[in-house]
């Protein structure tokens, strides 16, 4: 299973009336089973394909934000439990499925691109994610099989099937008492990417209305899975070895509103179950609701088992562009939500997202937006350029020059590039924790309490481990660091260790029995 990580962007918005008339419209959620039109190109190979189910490999490439991520190793867990192979390598799958992001064009050229590699190579290809999902009359997702972003846990139906030569289609969203659900059931067999790391949605959809996003197309309203099915998941994660917890979602802050519950109440009680030596990490939250619950947040984000960092996506420092967007903020609460954190959580690490050349955003607009980025200095700041999403309002608004887009965009690109980051780190002593290897393949990448990307000297043995270590260097988007003292071993992992010696007296007793009737018998 390979991913291509945009990080986690919010979703996009219809309109109120949009979605009023959609209410008005029964889900489709009709499996339609046709034979599929044959295609040399796809349907020939050289070796007849095995038509037993389950011994069959798979090809998984997921594009987007960790929510996406998550659904795809729901998807690869469902079908290595079946039988079926998951693998790498694309060039040895039978069936590719493609699970995509609809919230920038390239990453939608290049799922399109994939498609048609696909069927040149002679695969199976399904389909899954927020484009198929959000414009189901894409030409180029036609006559293959699709599976909506409420549905992946029916993958295995839907790769059977594609196998044998059919097409099927699904793309119903799934209630619970006449109100959307969050989809799949939490507690679905997963395959994660990065053992270390679960990936937990806590909700999907959103309740913001942004004319520029086409996510909201695919992913609706708000939809909440419920604190206990989230804790359980959490549980049995940690039990399974992960030693670090994502929370993600279109808008994690909206958690709860409708079930009558609100993000602070579900984050306290999973708080309540991280084991030592293991960490939370909170996902994206849009200014309006993270408001309400400032100094809840602000606690939790102090507790040593929890990073403090949060994404705050802002998109313009200019209320009138904010106000075209439909953001439903102004620049100055967004400044009070970061004035509020930066002043309770010390150290505090906020990330934040820029539009740059938005249809309406004038040359004061965007003079205001870099105030804002040169006012906070924020070290990770996702800066993008405005792509026309086909069914927004913002698609229909009057375009800004190509030319004077990108210039926008490389002035704010130089201004973040003109500060430095982690400088003011170097000679610290921090505790990191361990969860992946670098590209490089001499270094591993931990964390700091920040959130900061720490890199070591690669020893396998500090995977999934606390290690203290003394900052040497900073880079842009990292730091160097040696460690200065042994792993701390978690009790999640001496709980482990404890179960492991605990069948010895057993195992002893056992052994001695066996030797007493050898010795008899000789």
């Amino acid at each position: 299973m390979t991913m291509d990580d945009v990080g986690d962007i919010e979703d996009l918005i219809l309109s109120v009336a949009d979605v009023a008339e959609i209410g008005r419209v029964k889900p489709r959620n009709i499996v339609s089973l046709r034979p599929k039109v044959k295609d040399k190109s796809v349907m020939e190979t050289d070796h007849p394909l095995s038509q037993v189910p389950g011994t069959q490999t798979i090809f998984i490439k997921t594009w987007g934000c960790s929510h996406n991520s998550s659904d795809g190793e729901y998807m690869a867990g469902l079908l290595s439990n079946y039988g079926y192979k998951i693998t790498e390598d694309k060039t040895i799958a039978d069936l590719w499925i493609l699970n995509s992001c609809t919230v920038k064009n390239p990453a939608e050229d290049h799922f399109r691109n994939e498609i048609s590699t696909g069927k040149k190579s002679g695969k199976f290809v399904v389909v899954a994610g927020c484009v198929p999902q959000g414009d189901q009359k894409s030409s180029f997702i036609q006559n293959l099989s699709v599976i909506g972003v409420q549905q992946i846990d029916r993958v295995v139906e839907v790769v059977e099937e594609t196998l044998k030569g059919h097409t099927i289609r699904l793309l119903g969203q799934k209630k619970i008492n006449g109100k959307k659900d969050g989809g799949a059931r939490l507690q679905l067999p997963k395959m994660r990417k990065n053992k270390l790391i679960e990936i937990i949605a806590i909700s999907t959809g959103c309740l913001n209305q942004c004319t520029y996003c086409k996510t909201k197309h695919a992913r609706g309203n708000l939809g909440s899975y419920l604190p206990d099915e989230i804790v359980q998941r959490a549980v049995e994660s940690f039990n399974e070895g992960a030693v670090e917890l994502w929370l993600t979602s279109e808008d994690t802050g909206a958690y709860g509103l409708d079930i009558q519950s609100n993000l602070p109440d579900l984050l306290w009680r999973l708080v309540a179950i991280i084991p030592e030596g293991c960490m939370m990490r909170i996902g994206m939250t849009n200014p309006p609701y993270i408001l309400n619950h400032l100094e809840e947040i602000a606690k939790i984000l102090s507790h040593p088992r929890v990073y403090s960092f949060l994404h705050v996506p802002v998109q313009s420092g200019s209320n009138q562009v904010l106000a075209d967007m439909k953001r439903e903020y102004s620049i100055e609460e967004f400044e009070t939500v970061i004035n509020f954190l930066r002043e309770r959580v010390p150290g505090v690490s906020i990330a934040t997202d820029i539009i740059c050349g938005f249809p309406t955003e004038t040359e004061e607009d965007f003079s205001e937006t870099m105030s804002v980025c040169e006012k906070y200095k924020f070290p990770s700041l996702f800066i993008n350029q405005f792509y026309p999403r086909k069914g927004t309002p913002a698609a229909r608004m009057p375009k800004i020059p190509t030319d004077m887009v990108k210039i926008r965009t490389k002035r704010l690109t130089e201004l973040f590039h003109s500060y430095s980051t982690y400088d003011h780190r170097i000679g610290e002593i921090q505790e990191i924790l361990i969860t992946e290897e670098a590209k490089n393949g001499v270094e591993l990448i931990g964390h700091n309490k920040y959130y900061e990307q720490v890199l070591v000297k690669k020893e396998p043995e500090l995977m999934g481990k606390f290690i203290k270590v003394v900052v040497k260097s900073a880079k842009k988007h990292c730091l160097i660091a040696e460690m200065v003292d042994k792993p701390r071993i978690s009790k999640n992992n001496l709980q482990r260790i404890n179960d492991m010696y605990s069948i010895w007296p057993i195992f002893a007793l056992l052994v001695c029995i066996l030797a007493r009737i050898l010795w008899l018998f000789v």
